[in-house]
């Protein structure tokens, strides 16, 4: 590994990706360009976009320590999103399109009311700093680590940068940086694998040398029974996480809602595999590593296979992975907080100019929230210890109400506060008060049932006993009557801030195929470098310029819908 061009290369592509953010530093006119994208985001691009937004480092240092330990088992846990997406696209992003909301706290506010609102955006927010936290530290440990820096001053440097790059851009910096990102990432990893077999000594060696069960569907703490509720959970989790909701309401139909979660799930059948078989041949070839050194082993089969460049080449993607999704988490936490309080109570008639400078130093505050959790995860178990523990304790209480709520007519406010109450009470207790009492906890596979299927069934309940009563909730029948008032409505189309939006769509889509371009040049300028693999980086330095025609062909189309307007 040579430090000094893997550094270069995290460093120009740094600063590639700063100068697009500032490129979008003036589409953002309102709260809905800003946060939405004007509603007209093309399906394809929202999908990579949840795509990556679901993703990050922590997929390596989470998951690649489990598929290390464990084997095949990582990519069976990886498949439950899969199925999240499959449940969503057919039945739950169509139906975040059709309320019109623009957030999902939006939606809770018409739906359930405005304390349930209140109630759920605070426990969201809390919620979204320590899950993007855990993020990343998992980044500022692989950067750190290889480039032999200091985790703190790495974690700031970091930190401060996703923050600049959300407060700056809006939505379509985010969408853009996921395209990119993504492109980056499955070079690296294509080119990780075929050097990894060879470091093992091909495939049938490494078959060979695994432990007993590594192939097996389900393995040690990770039984049928967790995977079960862990798809549950990711149901609850792709189709209601407000960070994702986002991606269902920026595009224009609901029909295009649906093609974004069927898009995740399509990428979600092949990615896992590619992702975890290069710690899962790490295992064959350094089977030592124990407790939170398993967390590494991505890193190390990196360091250990790839030449010059090409390290620098998948430590920027797994940073910008997981930029993604930090970006993202905080792009919605402060659309909820600029639209949802401070203009829904603080300041309901502001104005769009003082929208914006709320909605920026507000992505500033609660992102320095971010950097301080992640200072704190190695003092509480390590990363697979808090990701799991968060999801299980908070996925189901928080998430399945307001999915439930979409489609229940008999759901209260006052019913969804208690039921979301109780369950975080009681997955609280379990999770931290009982182990201190009694030296004892639950399984993994049933913390996470637990978890998932407590809210589930108090949901039911609730549902079973409101029907037999002939009850219907009072925000349900509200909700109508202001529909209806709505629907009778002339809608005024203004023709100039549809201009407007399709002149962002274009931009954005030229800019990412300028971007696929500039990607495609490094690429080729690495080859200068590479002592092995040279061939790989060219061939796929080819496709990327050769893909960069596709965002330009949907630009041009874009122009033409656009002239008729103008």
């Amino acid at each position: 590994m040579n430090s000094v061009i893997d550094t270069t290369v995290i460093v120009v592509f740094s600063v590639f990706i700063m100068i697009i953010g500032l490129l979008f530093s003036r589409t953002g006119r309102n709260l809905k360009s800003f946060f939405a994208g004007g509603e007209a985001v093309p399906w394809f691009i929202g999908g990579l976009s949840l795509f990556m937004s679901f993703f990050s480092a922590g997929t390596f240092v989470a998951w690649g320590s489990i598929a290390y330990k464990y084997g095949w088992v990582a990519v069976t846990i990886q498949w439950t999103m899969c199925i999240g997406g499959l449940v969503t696209g057919l039945y739950i992003a169509p139906k975040w399109k059709a309320t019109g909301n623009l957030t999902a706290a939006e939606f809770i506010k018409d739906r359930l009311g405005e304390n349930v609102q209140k109630s759920f955006i605070y426990i969201f927010m809390l919620v979204s700093l320590f899950i993007k936290g855990s993020v990343l530290y998992s980044v500022s440990k692989l950067v750190g680590s290889s480039l032999e820096f200091p985790l703190i001053p790495v974690t700031l440097v970091l930190g401060i940068f996703m923050i600049a790059y959300t407060a700056v851009g809006g939505l379509w910096a985010v969408m853009v940086t996921d395209i990119l990102q993504f492109v980056i990432l499955t070079t690296a990893v294509l080119l990780i694998i075929p050097l990894a077999f060879t470091e093992a000594g091909g495939v049938h060696s490494f078959v060979s040398k695994v432990p007993d069960h590594f192939f097996e569907a389900v393995n040690g703490e990770y039984t049928w029974g967790f995977i079960a509720a862990f798809a549950l959970y990711h149901i609850f989790y792709i189709g209601g996480n407000w960070t994702f909701v986002q991606r269902y309401t920026s595009v224009d139909t609901p029909k295009s809602a649906s093609k974004v979660a069927f898009l995740f799930a399509g990428l979600y059948i092949v990615s896992p595999v590619l992702w975890m078989l290069p710690p899962m041949i790490y295992q064959t070839i350094n089977p030592g590593l124990t407790g939170l050194e398993t967390e590494n082993a991505y890193l190390m089969v990196c360091k250990q296979v790839l030449p010059a460049g090409l390290m620098g080449l998948i430590l920027t993607g797994m940073y910008f992975s997981t930029s993604a999704s930090a970006n993202t988490a905080l792009n919605v936490v402060s659309a909820v907080f600029t639209n949802d309080v401070y203009k829904g109570t603080i300041n309901p008639g502001a104005s769009d100019e003082k929208l914006m400078k709320v909605a920026r130093t507000s992505s500033w505050c609660f992102g320095f929230g971010m950097i301080l959790i992640a200072l704190i995860v190695p003092y509480i178990g390590g990363i697979v210890e808090f990701t799991l523990s968060v999801g299980a304790i908070t996925g189901g209480p928080l998430l399945a109400p307001p999915i439930w709520a979409l489609f229940s007519k008999r759901i209260t406010g006052k019913a969804t506060i208690f039921i979301t109450m109780i369950s975080l009470a009681v997955n609280l207790i379990f999770k931290i008060v009982l182990p201190l009492l009694t030296d004892d906890k639950l399984s993994r596979a049933n913390e996470m049932l637990l978890g998932v299927l407590l809210p589930f069934v108090l949901l039911l309940a609730y549902e079973i006993y409101a029907a037999a009563k002939g009850k219907l909730s009072a925000e349900y029948l509200d909700l109508q009557l202001r529909k209806a008032v709505r629907d009778a409505k002339v809608i005024v189309v203004d023709e100039k801030e549809a201009a407007e939006i399709k002149r962002q769509n274009k931009f954005g889509l030229q800019v990412i195929s300028f971007s696929l371009g500039f990607i495609a040049l490094m690429l080729y300028i690495l080859c200068a470098f590479t002592a092995k693999g040279t061939v790989m980086v060219a061939v796929i330095a080819t496709i990327i310029l050769l893909s960069a025609w596709i965002p330009y062909h949907a630009s041009k189309k874009n122009m033409e819908a656009l002239a008729p307007i103008e």
